[in-house]
């Protein structure tokens, strides 16, 4: 859906693939004097066909899309839009998620538990041209710099690259190898390896462990996505 630019408002390009947290998210920024909603896509692929004619100042991408991860979107605009800034949501734990955004080429992170206050904040600093992350992955990310020894270890699950954790996310959600390959555009055996992978890094001693540990995590960490603290 795209809607009739304005010159005179930022123009700001909303990726979920919820209906409900989009509309939230449309009706927030509509509210801004000073910021408008050119355009919305549901996935990547959606949201690539849309750059070129919405030309937008910000884009808010949803880490996790329904064709794939949200953090391969940030990458290709960051690659091809160089001028685009952007703003990465998520419902997951911001301590797994924050520092990847920003490598993949966004300069925010907001949970989507966030207040709507949190979420302009981050907005009116993404387009500014400086980095929004909360006080607490700041903090962290800060003391993993300078190695400190004040902040916990990382959990066994951060040490997964972008793509094992995108390939761990979909086993816990069900879907079998064929599928994980046929979404993400790789080959079974592609697939297979990134599995065994996961397994190592995880200390996990077969395909059983590896679902079931899978499994538990996204339920731990998927949640209905909020948007009524954006609405």
């Amino acid at each position: 859906m795209v809607y009739q630019s304005n010159q005179y408002k930022m123009q700001v390009m909303i990726v979920d693939g919820h209906p409900i947290a989009r509309e939230g998210y449309s009706r927030l920024i509509e509210r801004q004097q000073d910021l408008q909603v050119c355009a919305e896509a549901d996935s990547k692929v959606n949201a690539i066909k849309q750059i070129i004619n919405a030309s937008p100042d910000l884009i808010i991408i949803d880490i996790s899309l329904k064709d794939g991860s949200g953090l391969e979107l940030i990458q290709y605009i960051q690659s091809q839009f160089k001028q685009i800034k952007m703003l990465a949501v998520s419902r997951h734990d911001e301590n797994l998620f924050a520092e990847r955004s920003i490598r993949a080429g966004a300069l925010g992170y907001v949970n989507k538990q966030a207040t709507s206050e949190q979420l302009i904040k981050a907005i009116y600093r993404v387009l500014e041209g400086k980095v929004y992350l909360s006080s607490t992955i700041a903090e962290h990310m800060i003391c993993r710099y300078i190695g400190s020894d004040n902040y916990p270890d990382q959990s066994p699950i951060d040490s997964l690259s972008d793509r094992e954790l995108e390939v761990f996310e979909q086993i816990g959600k069900g879907e079998t190898t064929r599928q994980i390959a046929q979404k993400l555009k790789l080959s079974p055996k592609t697939v297979e390896t990134y599995r065994e992978n996961i397994k190592h890094k995880l200390n996990l001693e077969n395909a059983t462990a590896l679902t079931r540990h899978a499994v538990q995590w996204v339920l731990e960490k998927t949640e209905i996505p909020c948007v009524l603290n954006l609405v």
